[in-house]
């Protein structure tokens, strides 16, 4: 192999490494913070609807929808995060996740104030939070800096749980 062809190799196995020490996650804003989820784990994204309420519930927990044939819970995520609720509006909507739990899967939607972006994230970059013992710490991956500022990442498994 010529000095050429190995360098081409090489670069092309760094774009394979960079690649794959990233993920992309969607972002959204709630409460003018910006959060993020494993773009994988979206299903799909929907304008708010009404949910069919389910008694004795959680109060974060605003009822279900019928998604083509499969019952989704959906999930009021500034409740569950003890921010203060708002009115529905034009710009909010229900990300449905699907999200592998142990052996089960688990479909289920949150309720966020707006969509923001995709970012592709370094691995490496995402930092973890400092913040201990704090209650909604639990349901958060990491931080990471973009050119808008930090994104809170989410750790899906934890956040979609019904219980408290």
């Amino acid at each position: 192999m010529s000095a050429v062809e190995d360098e081409q190799l090489d670069e092309q196995d760094v774009i394979t490494q960079e690649h794959l020490d990233t993920e992309q996650n969607l972002t959204f804003i709630m409460a003018d913070e910006e959060y993020g989820v494993d773009i994988l784990a979206v299903q799909e994204i929907r304008g708010w609807e009404s949910a069919t309420p389910v008694p004795n519930s959680p109060c974060h927990i605003k009822g279900v929808i019928n998604l083509r044939g499969t019952i989704v819970p959906i999930m009021d995520l500034r409740q569950r995060f003890g921010l203060p609720a708002i009115e529905y509006g034009d710009e909010t909507v229900v990300v449905v996740l699907k999200v592998k739990i142990g052996r089960n899967q688990r479909v289920m939607g949150i309720i966020v104030d707006a969509i923001s972006d995709v970012y592709d994230v370094p691995t490496e970059k995402i930092k973890t939070t400092g913040l201990g013992d704090n209650i909604n710490a639990r349901f958060i991956r990491g931080l990471v800096s973009v050119e808008k500022g930090m994104v809170i990442l989410l750790e899906l498994e934890k956040l979609l749980t019904i219980e408290d």
